[in-house]
């Protein structure tokens, strides 16, 4: 049995790596009789490859694309080259593609062996965070996912808000991409509480192999339920003005477009959402949504109507005196 299932990764791999094989290619890639090789591919329909086969004497095997999607074989260079690129995407902070990514790269790291992990470490991964958020580290992101999915005690230092850096032993429960920054929703052994940490603020102390080794615990219930209202909850708690606007364009357009975390963007219909922001003071509060380049409507608080209208005030003042910039004029091209 143990042969046969080695044999038929082995056909696997073979029909992954080029386009089409005949039957006796296969057959004495394998060792094997081409009857053989039938079997084979019929024991592989009925794990769910679509293994198709070419009609005529110039037909062969070849795999092709099903209704579901069976697990891939992948070799040394590829598991690299995937495992880098899903590093870079959920670090990114791309919207829908962060949370998507760290999933799939906390299932790969966890089976890769060591050697194929320090090829990625050592590989020059460079990330471009959007606008003002700060980058996370992948490395640190897959090693914080992977002790969320294993449930095991996470020792790290953290820099708080203020600069002061402490110690921690936490027992990481839920990754939350919140705006353009990740967060952690853990309970801290030491303060017997909830926290929610930054991720770009924290560093895990982690085995050699990059891999958590704190012992397991039982997993708590987060307050609500929710991991997502939690970690809304708390960002919003550290800006004092609370503010609840309509906004004329799709969620995904303002949640591109909106350059601070403290947000909640909830969608109405296909052409307008409902933000609810929080700021230091009205007046940032206003900056943000004018940079949002569409219409929107106040619906609480009256203080940020009183600030839009001294900013529409003073932006007229600025135009009153300036002339209409008459439309360019085209010169035919003999």
């Amino acid at each position: 049995m143990l042969e046969t299932s080695a044999r038929l990764l082995r056909l696997l791999s073979l029909l992954q790596s080029r386009p089409e094989w005949t039957g006796p290619e296969l057959a004495e890639r394998l060792g094997i009789t081409t009857r053989t090789v039938r079997r084979d591919v019929d024991k592989l329909r009925g794990l769910d490859y679509p293994v198709e086969v070419g009609l005529g004497p110039g037909g062969g095997y070849r795999l092709g694309a099903g209704a579901a999607l069976p697990p891939l074989l992948l070799d040394d260079d590829e598991a690299v080259a995937v495992a880098v690129t899903l590093r870079t995407a959920a670090g990114s902070g791309v919207a829908g593609t962060g949370e998507t990514a760290l999933a799939a790269l906390v299932k790969l790291e966890r089976i890769l062996p060591a050697r194929l992990r320090q090829r990625i470490t050592a590989m020059p991964v460079a990330i471009v965070a959007p606008r003002v958020a700060p980058s996370v580290d992948p490395a640190v992101l897959a090693a914080v996912g992977a002790a969320c999915r294993d449930r095991r005690v996470l020792e790290i230092d953290y820099t708080a808000r203020d600069g002061a850096a402490t110690r921690r032993r936490i027992e990481p429960i839920h990754l939350v991409a919140w705006g353009r920054r990740w967060y952690l929703v853990a309970w801290d052994r030491d303060r017997d509480d909830w926290r929610t940490l930054r991720v770009d603020r924290l560093t895990p102390r982690l085995a050699p192999d990059g891999l958590p080794t704190g012992p397991r615990f039982a997993p708590r219930e987060i307050p609500g339920g929710d991991p997502a209202a939690f970690v809304a909850d708390r960002v919003a708690d550290v800006r004092p003005f609370r503010c609840v606007v309509r906004v004329e364009a799709p969620a995904a357009q303002v949640r591109a477009t909106i350059w601070t975390d403290q947000v909640r963007v909830e969608a109405i219909d296909a052409a307008a959402c409902r933000v609810r922001l929080a700021a230091e003071d009205a007046r940032s509060a206003a900056l943000i949504l004018t940079g949002l380049d569409a219409d929107f409507a106040v619906e609480s608080p009256d203080e940020l109507v009183d600030e839009l209208r001294r900013v529409a005030t003073r932006y007229q003042r600025a135009v009153s005196g300036a002339q209409p910039t008459a439309p360019p004029t085209s010169t035919p091209i003999p």
